[in-house]
């Protein structure tokens, strides 16, 4: 048997790390300060949305956010755990070309594995991507497992699911791509004025990268609706991911047109995680699907 690990980044409400059996590793931000836990194992999907409101504005209102890496220890003690109890370790993590979290997760690994002769695997699986990327591949590994498959059939299948699965999201304002360096600060404020919202992707390196743009929110909330339908393959077995950055009435619009155009398995509809969130700021809303690769055909 083996224990699946994701970090909050991956964007798992409570109710479905606890249904899933998933264990989720917490970063922890800075507010004007005060340390802010990203993840909270007691919350309702609705306490969720409500954390999520308060912490998006206070983004809004200009609050000093500052966000940080897990460290190699945290990772090296819950590895440990359940080195102990004689299970093996499958961890997802957010693009290492995006956060230093994947290096963390490696060191700890390869310290647990230098102390243990119980022939216990650890698997790192690099989503190369972020949030419900992450998440649901984690989901479908609980799935595998509980049919009784062992970790390294799990690993090999789904690191074949990584250069399938799409992330494509949208933001509200371009001032917080522009603080991370995505875009220069003239092209942010000229944006903002013309109403330019970019379409943004994980390219299949783990990098974030602009996919097209176009002008107008709903615009860009349909845009990203006709690159689920026009991209998924098999959307009957698939879980869409969405994630919104205090946006929860627009993910329901995306979420509908959707169901309008395609019939799918099931959604996750949460609040955007706070690590990734805090770079691409309030109002954001992303998707996540598997596709035959991550080359987006037009809408």
């Amino acid at each position: 048997m083996f224990q699946i690990f994701v970090d909050s980044a991956a964007n798992l409400p409570a109710v479905i790390a606890k249904q899933y059996n998933i264990n989720v590793i917490s970063f922890i931000n800075l507010i004007d300060g005060k340390e802010v836990t990203c993840y909270n194992p007691e919350l309702s999907l609705e306490e969720e949305r409500q954390k999520g409101t308060e912490y998006y504005n206070a983004m809004r209102k200009g609050c000093e956010i500052k966000t940080g890496l897990i460290s190699t220890a945290t990772f090296e003690e819950q590895f440990q755990k359940a080195f102990e109890e004689d299970q093996d370790v499958l961890y997802f993590s957010l693009s290492k070309n995006i956060s230093g979290n994947f290096n963390s997760a490696r060191l700890a690994a390869e310290e647990v594995l230098s102390k243990h002769t119980n022939g216990c695997k650890i698997r790192l699986i690099d989503s190369l991507n972020a949030s419900l990327a992450q998440g649901i591949l984690a989901i479908y590994a609980s799935i595998m497992r509980e049919k009784g498959m062992e970790i390294d059939e799990v690993a090999d299948f789904l690191e074949t699911c990584v250069g399938k699965m799409n992330g494509i999201f949208t933001v509200g304002d371009l001032k917080y791509l522009s603080r991370t360096g995505r875009i220069k600060g003239s092209v942010a404020t000229i944006g903002n004025m013309l109403k330019i919202k970019p379409i943004l992707k994980g390219d299949k390196d783990g990098y974030i990268v602009t996919y097209k743009k176009v002008r107008g929110r709903k615009a860009a909330l349909n845009t990203l609706v006709d690159l689920v339908c026009n991209n998924i393959v098999e959307p009957e077995k698939q879980i869409i991911g969405i994630a919104h950055a205090d946006a929860y009435e627009e993910s329901l619009y995306v979420m509908n047109k959707i169901q309008e155009k395609i019939k799918v398995r099931d959604f996750i509809n949460t609040s955007y995680d706070f690590c990734t969130g805090s770079h691409v700021g309030p109002d954001t809303i992303a998707l996540f699907f598997i596709g035959n690769d991550r080359e987006l055909a037009n809408e």
